[in-house]
């Protein structure tokens, strides 16, 4: 059968994963009484609550007697790793972009790795239905993108789809016909995507997706970039330094058929496949026949920009909610996650029981951690710091952000004057349509740390911003933290609502009555800069005196909540964030005040 392999790269939100449902739909891969979920690519449930795609993913559909193999990637910037590694897979990209949004952060990162590698994108504008649809425009801005992403003249001369991947068409022009239905997709895909190439010899992949099954163990998916395979086969691993790194023999080879895979008895070179058998064997290593000594090169990924300490958690609670609490299970826990997730990078502290772990964003590592409290891990993690790198002078080097942002004229003002205090210059600023504006700036990563809520707080809701790497540039001087300091709790025990509602002149709870608290443990923000402690056990003294108005029933203020993006935000360098399977707790580093002033005292002594 004749073969296809694409991937479907855009922007966050702009969506890939509901045009692969509708491509499903109609190539047959479904029955027709068959029930299949919205967005049926994301299976995860950290994918299916945020509406977002974490991890890349492939399947296929069949089309006129050819075989289409599509890898389904993520958009958020964050898992930029996912798509890096998965455009080595492919020969061909169908790039979808917005037809009001236009192109964005991440659809200029996807098309500069996807130009890099030789790939010749079909440009499909999706969502024509807006009312504010600009599709003009847009193709503008996209043959502007490409260009200035040094594409070739054959990269240039893309072709260009319009339609709506929710309903389900797409056509040359943007009126339609819309009977077509993905047709003219499709015989695109067929037209203008080469076929496989393959190389001489005998059996070679590369592992570009690994995940664990609890029947067949580890499941490698990768490319046949060489020969053939069958089940039983010896192969042996080597590890892109050209070490060997283990021998071993295929128990499965799984091919994806929608959104099964079924096993198969041979696969050829040029075809998806996922193969199962092998212990040791991760992502970016070869896998090849015992008679290949020369590993095949791996796709480069750019450096993490962001780093946390994950810390065994110490506090008087610790493990009355988890039941993987010590710094074994949590350290073989960082680890396999490291082994699938190259964007990651795991070290191991001096004292054993802290890990930094360094991703791309905090997005990547709040997501790690949620699956972690969800597996039933508990753990204490710092407020995120940035990767800094020095230069041949010495020169210390920082992180930079491109960062766009919509948003309505009204609040422009507001937003760059927040951003010029977090050190980002301005580099441009346009009309988006319907009385918006975009702004864009390069801003140092750690200006951006918790800026997110107070952005949706200036701008009432209405700004969406958006957020790339961009380079590593000179140290840009020190910028202004939290200004708020924050209320804790001076001794162990519950909450009482009296003690809270007479604290509520102090500034806001970030806890609710009848929650356990300890020394410590940061149960509000003070409405001044300075920490204060307080005691929340404090009940109502009874005695049997009634007066009028003296038992009204406490009306206390909802707390603040905090989700644990917002807690990892907006936590200061002294503080952690407590992480169980039930609870998200903020509490100082040291719990004993003592402690707490020798450190402070410490911390002047060297600025």
């Amino acid at each position: 059968m004749k073969l296809r392999n694409i991937a479907i790269i855009a922007h966050v939100d702009h969506g890939k994963t509901t045009l692969v449902d509708e491509l499903m739909k109609q190539s047959g891969a479904f029955r027709d009484n068959q029930r299949v979920a919205e967005r049926a690519m994301d299976s995860n449930d950290l994918e299916k609550e945020r509406g977002i795609t974490i991890l890349a993913k492939a399947t296929s559909v069949e089309w006129n007697d050819t075989r289409i193999n599509i890898v389904d990637t993520p958009g958020h910037a964050d898992f930029g790793g996912e798509v890096e590694r998965i455009l080595s897979m492919v020969d061909g990209a169908v790039l979808l972009v917005d037809a009001a949004e236009g192109p964005m952060p991440q659809t200029k990162f996807v098309v500069g790795k996807a130009l890099k590698v030789g790939l010749k994108p079909i440009v499909a504008i999706n969502k024509i239905d807006r009312p504010d649809a600009r599709a003009d425009e847009v193709i503008n801005e996209v043959f502007d993108l490409f260009a200035a992403l040094d594409a070739t003249d054959e990269q240039l001369d893309f072709p260009i789809l319009y339609g709506s991947g929710r309903d389900g068409w797409m056509n040359y022009e943007p009126e339609g016909p819309k009977d077509q239905g993905l047709a003219p997709l499709f015989d695109l895909m067929l037209k203008h995507v080469p076929e496989p190439t393959t190389e001489p010899g005998p059996f070679r992949m590369i592992g570009t997706i690994l995940e664990a099954n609890p029947f067949l163990g580890r499941i490698i998916t990768g490319r046949i970039a060489a020969g053939s395979i069958k089940p039983n086969q010896s192969v042996k691993v080597l590890h892109h330094d050209g070490t060997l790194l283990e021998n071993g023999r295929i128990s499965k080879i799984l091919a994806f058929r929608g959104l099964e895979r079924q096993p198969i008895e041979e696969a050829q070179a040029g075809d998806i496949v996922a193969i199962a058998g092998l212990s040791k064997g991760t992502v970016a290593d070869t896998f090849c026949d015992p008679s290949v000594n020369e590993p095949m090169e791996a796709q480069p990924i750019d450096p993490p920009t962001v780093t946390m300490s994950f810390i065994v958690n110490d506090s008087p609670l610790a493990g009355t909610e988890g039941d993987k609490v010590t710094s074994r299970v949590i350290r073989d826990r960082l680890l396999k996650e490291a082994e699938g997730n190259v964007a990651l990078k795991i070290e191991e502290a001096d004292d054993k029981d802290s890990f930094y772990v360094s991703g791309r964003g905090e997005l990547q590592l709040a997501v790690l951690i949620e699956t972690m409290r969800r597996e039933g891990f508990e753990l204490a993690v710092s407020r995120p710091r940035v990767v800094m790198q020095k230069d041949e002078s010495g020169q210390l080097l920082e992180p930079i952000e491109e960062v766009v942002i919509d948003v309505d004229e009204e609040h422009s003002g507001v937003v760059v004057q927040k951003m010029s205090e977090r050190k980002a210059e301005m580099v441009e600023l346009k009309p988006s349509g319907g009385d918006r504006q975009r702004l864009v700036f390069h801003a140092p990563t750690r200006g951006l740390i918790g800026y997110q809520s107070e952005l949706l707080t200036d701008t009432r809701g209405t700004a969406i911003m958006n957020r790339l790497f961009h380079d590593y540039q000179p140290y840009k001087g020190e910028i202004g933290g939290r200004v708020n300091g924050v209320l804790i709790s001076n001794d162990d025990g519950e909450a009482a609502a009296y003690a809270l509602f007479n604290l509520e002149d102090r500034g806001p709870m970030v806890i609710d009555a009848g929650v356990k608290v300890y020394h410590g443990m940061i149960i509000g923000i003070h409405s001044r800069d300075n920490d204060l402690e307080v005691n929340v056990l404090k009940g109502k003294k009874l005695t049997n005196v009634r007066a009028a108005g003296k038992d009204e029933a406490v009306k206390l203020t909802p707390p603040i909540r905090m989700t644990l993006e917002r807690a990892l935000s907006w936590i200061q360098d002294d503080e952690l964030v407590e992480v169980t399977p039930k609870s998200i707790r903020l509490r100082k580093l040291y719990l004993d005040p003592h402690e707490r002033k020798r450190f402070e005292k410490s911390r002047a002594g060297a600025a």
